[in-house]
């Protein structure tokens, strides 16, 4: 996300939130956030009126360096925000957990199956080793006759 999205989202200036990551810079490593070259912009935004006619390149966080600037601003919102991003990594955990189990559920009942079909065709071999040769005694012959 760009710096300017996040400063509304997060309810501050854009000015004040680079102002903040210049200070906390240490916490911002190029896995977090960077700086758009101009060719990015200009590839990004098809129109100059989009990008808003700032003099500064903008800059852009991943997700990590999404939820390291809401620790660094004081914004009410900025807290509010934090706290949301957190319970949303708290619940993407439980649902990592819930697929695992869900998971392993389903190689459980995949092997139960396997075994269980393995019995049953071992059972009709059986049944066949036993029945079929009488029916092949007892058959009538169908087909040209020799002679």
């Amino acid at each position: 996300m760009l710096d300017k999205d996040l400063a509304l989202l997060y309810g501050v200036e854009t000015k004040r939130l680079n102002e903040q990551v210049r200070r906390n810079i240490d916490r911002f490593p190029s896995d977090f956030m960077f700086k758009l070259n101009q060719n990015e912009v200009n590839n990004l935004f098809a129109h100059k009126n989009e990008f808003g006619g700032n003099r500064y390149l903008p800059f852009a966080f991943t997700e990590n360096g999404v939820s390291m600037l809401s620790s660094v601003l004081n914004s009410k919102q900025a807290i509010q925000v934090n706290i949301s991003i957190m319970r949303i990594f708290t619940n993407l955990r439980g649902f990592l957990l819930l697929e695992e189990k869900i998971i392993d559920r389903i190689e459980q009942l995949e092997s139960d199956t396997n075994k269980m079909f393995k019995i049953v065709f071992e059972r009709l071999d059986t049944y066949e080793e036993i029945v079929a040769p009488s029916l092949v005694e007892n058959r009538k012959r169908i087909g040209i006759k020799e002679s």
